[in-house]
């Protein structure tokens, strides 16, 4: 009964065929080699038009090197107050982009709302040298830190607003497969034809050993990208292997089957803990779960080998969980743990 990420689960098995058979011979390196090059085909595919693609072997990475390629050391990333970048990146997108400075708005079931980012980016006098830092992006989480989505409506709003004043929105796409399955629409609708101008493309979530990839919608975006890469220790030498990853994890349906099945299991699970008498906190609409459950509930499912991580308290003193599915997750697991708190 393991929830506790969906990080820690193994590699899908045609993904580790696939680096089993990039193994074999010789292949030139940072790059210069075939699985990239179909890899960035498949992306322009993908994606209904030529994008810049520029993989990497970390979601940190990605989101940082992004950031930091869309934001002048002066300026400033509107982000949710959870979200990952300001809460689980050690300061990477501030780092690696010089020192700028993340602006963390508060919203509901772990999204930015319209009417927020607009009274923010509405305020002239917060804004603009020489004494404050200058908006340049908006970052949203598709799926948020809540496991909640953004619609193709709310996207395009956020991004009306950014553009208007003069920032770029960026998605972090940790989850970007879970999200696209759940709202059953076209990568395109939910990205560059919603108004999004810069994505953080996550496989090793969804089912790959580490690939990320950073893509932009406008090629003419990413100058200098490659270099700024490389001087972020983020471009492989053996580039292949992240490369054939990411090929097997997009050939045919494998990535939106992958994150359906992790869907399916979360919905499993939120019905289950809701019949049992234990609401999910916010709408499950990805692959994770969020509930609020009496510590002695807690005490007792870990002793019985549950794994997951105590995210926060209520009001009422039990204790909000995170419970995280993945590709690997099975009805048994989710049975045996609703079962459980059932019996609490």
């Amino acid at each position: 009964m393991n929830f506790a990420s969906d990080n820690t689960a193994g590699v899908a098995p045609e993904i580790m065929a696939a680096l089993a058979r990039a193994n074999d011979g010789f292949a030139l390196g940072y790059g210069n080699d075939d699985w990239t090059r179909r890899v960035e085909k498949t992306f322009s595919g993908l994606f209904e038009r030529d994008v810049a693609v520029f993989l990497v072997p970390t979601g940190t990475g990605a989101n940082a090197l992004a950031l930091a390629h869309m934001t002048p050391p002066w300026g400033a990333v509107l982000c949710h107050q959870n979200s990952h970048i300001a809460a689980d990146e050690c300061g990477a997108p501030e780092f690696f982009g010089g020192g700028i400075k993340l602006v963390e708005l508060p919203g509901d079931n772990g999204k930015i709302s319209a009417e927020t980012l607009q009274a923010r980016l509405g305020n002239k006098a917060a804004w603009g040298p020489p004494h404050h830092v200058t908006p340049a992006a908006v970052s949203i989480s598709q799926a948020s830190e809540a496991g909640t989505i953004y619609r193709v409506a709310e996207i395009r709003a956020l991004a009306d607003i950014a553009h208007a004043h003069g920032a770029a929105l960026h998605m972090d796409g940790a989850r970007f497969g879970n999200a696209l399955a759940r709202l059953n629409v076209s990568a395109a609708d939910m990205t560059w034809k919603a108004g999004v101008d810069v994505l953080s493309f996550g496989a090793t979530k969804g089912g790959a050993m580490g690939a990320e990839a950073v893509i932009f919608f406008d090629p003419k975006r990413a100058e200098g990208m490659s270099a700024r890469r490389k001087r972020g220790g983020a471009l492989l030498s053996k580039h292949r292997f992240i490369a054939a990853q990411m090929e097997a994890f997009l050939e045919g349906d494998l990535w939106q089957r992958l994150a359906r099945h992790a869907n399916g299991m979360a919905d499993r699970l939120g019905d289950g803990l809701t019949k049992a008498g234990f609401a999910p906190v916010w709408p499950v609409e990805a692959n994770e779960v969020f509930a609020a459950l009496p510590v002695a509930l807690c005490d007792r499912l870990q002793a019985a080998g549950a794994v997951f991580y105590r995210w926060d308290a209520d009001d009422n003193g039990n204790v909000i969980v995170r419970l995280v599915t993945s590709f690997q997750t099975t009805a048994e697991e989710v049975e045996r743990f609703v079962e459980l708190a059932r019996s609490a």
